[in-house]
């Protein structure tokens, strides 16, 4: 039996730290345990967590192993070789998919009925691949997917209209990379389609502003890394949305990684598509509407990921 107010992370590195931070703050557990391949980064990253936590709700945070993974609700993984300058994110795809294989078949030692939550790149490949190692059904193997990429391109729509980002509503889905697609034709504020809105006195957009827009969405990550070397808030952030969801069983509509089969004509891979999040993992796929040019960049953007998996089979 597992504890739904119990989660485990694994790989303290950047991401796995500012998690584990952002979760310490959201008050959604009673219990969180760190396991990294260096122990003594993990414990360190507790003891710095817990001397925060007088400021905060009472939890339980320290530095353990796969045996202390065995009654937790949720399993989120972020170990894997980061990306570096230059790199892009089906780089890393080989030698992490070595480390998953490690990785997965020690969490199943001790718990098959957790929830998994896959954060490392390329994270709709290494989604795919835990699922086909630990054999949960499809709606317990999510991935982190296109979540923040979303928020960016929200984020940059809200400053090119002049509106809280929290009022734009689109996605990014496909390929967590560089073949991810905008989904312009249902993107709208608060219910307005852009068309409308820019008509109604907020400026105009041409179509290559909005490509301009989305480059800036989808290079985001390499703009990043080439200035601080890593990626880390926005995407803790993400994973925390995301996490929230199955928590409180929001069944909110999220882009996350999930099984394609059955969507779109796609075929036995996992991509980021809008799905609705809840306790239970992933209660269904959404087949929101595309135009004809988004439906043939999906299939292009899913045949990166069949070619990437085909790469280490």
């Amino acid at each position: 039996m597992t504890d739904i107010r119990k989660c485990g992370i694994i790989g303290v590195g950047n991401v796995g730290a500012s998690t584990a931070f952002s979760l310490m703050k959201s008050g959604l557990f009673r219990e969180m345990v760190l396991i990294d391949i260096n122990q003594e980064r993990a414990k360190g990253e507790a003891a710095d967590l817990n001397h925060g936590l007088p400021f905060l709700a009472p939890m339980e945070i320290y530095a353990g192993d796969y045996r202390d993974l065995r009654d937790a609700g949720i399993v989120i993984i972020t170990a894997g070789a980061a990306q570096g300058p230059g790199e892009t994110r089906l780089d890393l795809v080989k030698a992490n998919a070595r480390i998953f294989n490690t990785i997965v078949t020690e969490i199943c030692k001790y718990n098959t009925e957790c929830i998994l939550l896959v954060v490392t790149n390329p994270v709709d490949v290494l989604t795919e691949v835990t699922r086909r190692i630990s054999g949960f059904s499809p709606s317990r193997v999510i991935g982190s997917g296109t979540v923040l990429d979303t928020a960016r391109l929200k984020y940059l729509l809200g400053k090119r209209m002049g509106v809280d980002s929290r009022n734009v509503h689109a996605f990014i889905i496909g390929e967590h990379g560089d073949s991810e697609l905008p989904v312009y034709s249902s993107a709208n504020i608060s219910g307005i389609d852009l068309d409308s809105f820019c008509e109604n006195g907020n400026g105009s957009f041409r179509e290559h502003e909005l490509d301009d827009l989305f480059v800036l969405v989808r290079d985001a990550a390499y703009e990043i890394i080439r200035a601080k070397g890593a990626t880390y808030y926005a995407i803790a952030e993400a994973v925390r949305r995301i996490v929230t969801a199955i928590v409180r069983d929001e069944n909110a509509i999220l882009p996350v990684t999930v099984r394609a089969k059955g969507h779109y004509g796609l075929g036995e891979i996992s991509i980021s598509l809008p799905a609705v999040v809840g306790r239970a993992g992933i209660l269904r796929v959404l087949d929101m509407p595309l135009s004809e040019k988004e439906q043939t960049l999906l299939k292009r953007s899913a045949l990166e990921i069949e070619n990437a998996l085909k790469s280490i089979e």
